[in-house]
Formats: C-alpha cells, structure tokens, sequence
C-alpha cells in the first residue's frame, strides 16, 4: 500500500491526474531546461577551436545532464502501471515505445562518458540531440501536429506524388533543351533533377541556370508551378490544423455542457445539438458581464469560475454548473441584474436566436429555465 500510495504521488508529479499540479510545472520547467541545455551543449561540442578544458566542461556537462535523463527513465519506467493501468506489460511497451527509446539514447551520453575505453563524439553528439524529441510530451502543440499528418496522410501523399511526377517531367524537359548548349551541366536526366528540385524550390542556387530562349521561358514557367504546387500541401496542413482544433474544441464542450444539471437528461446527440450553439467566452476578474436595463442578447452557462448577481437585499453568486441571463430572454426585456465575474470566468454563451431554437426543440428545456426564471424574478420581486 505505502509503495501505491508513493507511485500515486509520484505520478502526480510527473503529470498523471485530471488537473496540472504545481510539482508537474516544475518538473516540466526542469526537464525543459535539460533538454534546451542537452541541445546546446551538443552544439558548442562541435566547435572547431574550443580549448580542451573548455571541452572537458562540455563532456561533464553533458554527462550532467543525461543523469537527469537516467533518472527520469528509471522513474517513467517504474510508473509505467501508473500511467497505462489497463496494460500489464505497461513496461515493455514503454521501454519498446518512441518516447522510451528516445527516452534510452538520451541517457546515452551518461553512458559513454563513464566508459573506461574511447567513445565516438559523433555518437554522442546525436544522442544529445535527439532529446529534442522529448518536447513531444512536455509540448502539448507536438502530438496536435503528428495528428493532423496522420489525418491527412493520404492528401499529402498525393500532393507528393503529383509534385514528383512534375519534378521528373520537367526535368527530362530541360536536359533536352539545354544538354547541347550546356553538357557538362545537363549532361544526364539525374543531374537535371538538381535543377528542377533548385527551381521548383524557388531556391535558384545559380549552378545550374538554362542559357537557351526556350529553356529560360520553360524554367520560368516552372518556377510558378512550383509555387503553386507548393502551396497545396501547405493548404492541406493549414485546413487540418482548423478542423483538428475544431473538433477537439467540441469535444471540451460537449464534456462541459453535458455536466451541466439543466442538459444531464438529454442524449448524446441532443447534448452534441446545444453543443455546437455554445460559443466559449472568458471573462477576466471583476469584469462586468451583464449590465442591468441592457437589452438581451444572449444567456450564459458557467463552465469554470463564480460570478456575482447584483440583486436586492443580498447579493447571489453563482458557480460551475449554474447559468443566468434567461430572465429577459424570457420575458423578452431588459436586463433584470448586474452580473460580475469574481474570478476568471469560463462561460459558454447561448445567443438570443439560438436561445429561442433551443426551446422550441427541448420543451423540456423550455419548462426547466422558465421555472428557475420565475423563481429568480420572484425573489427580485420580494426584495
């Protein structure tokens, strides 16, 4: 039990629960720093003059840092159950996994230094490097990316082979207009590649520079289809990072608007329904929301925070779960109340168009926010 209760603090620590503790932000802040530093050493190593105490610093250094690494794998490596409880060889599929093979070679430079015989500095110039890849679980936008590739796997690959077969075509086409003017330049199909992949590039290194009319009239009708085969993949990544966020977006408001008590009858589908009418809004502290006789525009579902309604003789607050601003989209008049954020406030705003769709829909909603209506104003009323 002691060695359960230790792992689930330690686990917390290293980032497995519902919500960041403040030991996760530092561990995160310290691992970090070790990869930025293991990245930087590998690269003041490959300066041609440095002195060789200077060198020496590095090595130790770097020798530093990768037991920082070591002991991060053997902790990820004994919380393997903890972070993938449903997987009994939780171990072997961390060690065998990406991270944990990048997680391995970056203890590397630990390893090679302490050996007695010589090591290869290249090697250990590599391993230093890869633990760049360690960013893909300290950076949330890395696995957003690897994602959206996936996603869209099959239109990249055709982008690819279309900007290819181009690539082959207009290549073969400019050594036979330039190999008679030009044979030691275009002197092959694979030496003309170069210069197709220079020019469709837009890069134009200049080694390779058709000097026949036709040639130059063909190269530079190359350049805009390059340009204009380039800017496909670029679209495609540029709509799947829209409808990736989108779609992830959905989900958190689904997940939140179904905890809400008003909507916890409804189904999925109905739930998913309100979930795309909602529109995500944060309020800063102290920031009024509402303003009491502003006509109405919209209601609002409180996800995170509390709120303050101005109302006689004590004023209400209002917390997670709870909603307000129904009274004048019911009643079709101003705003009864004053409401104020007290902290950071993350609300879901339904406007007044979609307010009236929604309970022409629901009638169970409509009953529901017309009782907590009469009763609110009811208690205005008395005060």
């Amino acid at each position: 039990m002691r060695s359960l209760s230790m792992r689930s603090a330690v686990s917390e620590f290293m980032g497995v629960g519902e919500s960041p503790t403040l030991g996760f932000f530092a561990y995160r802040l310290i691992a970090i720093v070790a990869i930025l530093l293991s990245v930087t050493l590998a690269a003041l190593s490959t300066l041609p003059d440095i002195a060789p105490g200077d060198r020496v610093l590095i090595d130790r250094a770097g020798a530093f840092v990768a037991a920082i690494f070591a002991l991060e794998y053997a902790v990820r490596l004994w919380l393997a159950p903890q972070f993938q409880p449903d997987d009994r060889a939780a171990r072997r599929h961390y060690a065998l996994g990406f991270l944990g093979l990048v997680d391995f070679v970056s203890v590397l430079p630990l390893l090679l230094v302490l050996t007695p015989a010589g090591f290869s500095h290249d090697l250990l110039i590599f391993a230093q490097l890869l633990a760049l890849m360690k960013l893909a679980r300290l950076a949330t936008g890395l696995p957003l990316i690897v994602t959206v590739l996936r996603n869209e796997a099959r239109s990249l690959l055709a982008a690819l082979l279309a900007m290819l077969v181009v690539l082959v075509l207009a290549s073969s086409i400019m050594y036979f207009l330039e190999r008679t003017v030009q044979p030691q330049s275009f002197s092959s199909i694979p030496r003309a590649l170069w210069w197709g992949i220079v020019t469709m590039g837009t890069v134009g290194y200049g080694d390779m520079v058709p000097m026949t009319p036709l040639g130059r009239f063909f190269g530079g009708f190359i350049i805009l289809l390059g340009v204009a085969l380039f800017a496909v993949p670029a679209g495609i990544l540029a709509t799947g990072f829209a409808d990736e966020v989108r779609r992830r977006d959905f989900v958190v408001t689904w997940h939140a608007v179904a905890r809400v008590p008003l909507f916890s009858g409804l189904d999925a589908s109905r739930i998913a329904a309100i979930a795309r009418l909602l529109k995500p809004q944060i309020v800063p502290v102290r920031q009024v929301v509402i303003r009491r006789g502003e006509p109405a525009d919209a209601m609002f579902f409180i996800m995170e925070g509390e709120v303050e309604v101005d109302v006689l003789p004590n004023p209400v607050r209002l917390g997670k779960g709870q909603f307000f601003g129904e009274i004048a989209l019911v009643m079709e008049g101003p705003r009864t109340a004053t409401v104020t954020a007290i902290t950071e406030t993350r609300l879901l705003a339904l406007d007044r168009a979609d307010f009236h769709r929604l309970i022409e829909q629901h009638p169970e909603i409509k009953t529901s926010i017309e009782k907590i209506a009469a009763e609110r104003l009811r208690g205005q009323t008395k005060a």
